[in-house]
């Protein structure tokens, strides 16, 4: 049953795209890094992850880390059509693993994506993962969104963005955020932040153009 709900959904994403006008902006620079074969980091939210197997060219090959929770097995089995393997781990089971894989996958010229703010929260909220991997491989991030203009936002707590077949669509990259590889502590947060803004502000101009209400953050958290 797992196996064919995910083919369902992986049709789905398909004809989503397939039946849209869908327009990339902002991948030149991206596209002259993985066809030279040079790795970046691709960052989204958990809340804009259904289209985003069409954010990038379709032959780049992506690894994206995902849940080791259930739901994330869920996830691995939908993408997999789409050219993108998966590493599971997260920042509270296997994270430290996940790091190496990741880690490893860049080494290797490899493109890894990432949701900062999953796989709980708080929405559009950067965790310190993402830019300890910057840190450690020394490749830059680039920050990545898309909106329809017809579709349905859940109720989940990342406001999950289902695009609706025959709609406009748009997807958008901003970039890139290089973290130095000897930051302290002081710079990795200016550079969480800047992972952060930039993710938000790259949804905020999909939904936009799109003329969608713009989701809004979670309440910063305390760090």
């Amino acid at each position: 049953m797992q196996t064919i709900l995910c083919w369902i959904v992986a049709q789905y994403i398909r004809f989503v795209h397939w039946s849209g006008t869908w327009t990339i902006l902002g991948d030149d620079e991206l596209a002259a890094r993985a066809d030279a074969g040079q790795p970046f980091i691709l960052a989204f939210w958990h809340g804009r992850l259904l289209m985003m197997p069409y954010c990038r060219r379709v032959h780049w090959h992506v690894n994206m880390l995902i849940s080791s929770h259930p739901d994330g097995q869920l996830i691995a089995k939908t993408v997999q059509p789409f050219n993108i393997d998966t590493i599971a781990g997260s920042s509270s089971k296997g994270g430290a693993s996940a790091l190496r894989m990741l880690a490893r996958a860049l080494r290797d010229g490899g493109i890894v994506g990432i949701t900062p703010d999953g796989p709980r929260g708080p929405r559009m909220r950067a965790s310190e993962g993402i830019v300890a991997l910057a840190r450690i491989s020394g490749v830059p991030i680039y920050a990545a969104s898309y909106s329809a203009r017809r579709g349905i936002v859940l109720g989940s707590w990342d406001r999950f963005l289902v695009p609706l077949p025959f709609s406009r669509g748009i997807f958008a990259w901003r970039g890139p955020i290089n973290v130095p590889k000897d930051a302290d502590s002081t710079m990795l947060e200016k550079k969480r932040l800047a992972v952060e803004n930039a993710l938000n502000e790259t949804a905020r101009q999909c939904d936009e153009m799109m003329g969608r209400p713009v989701v809004q953050p979670a309440e910063a958290v305390e760090r």
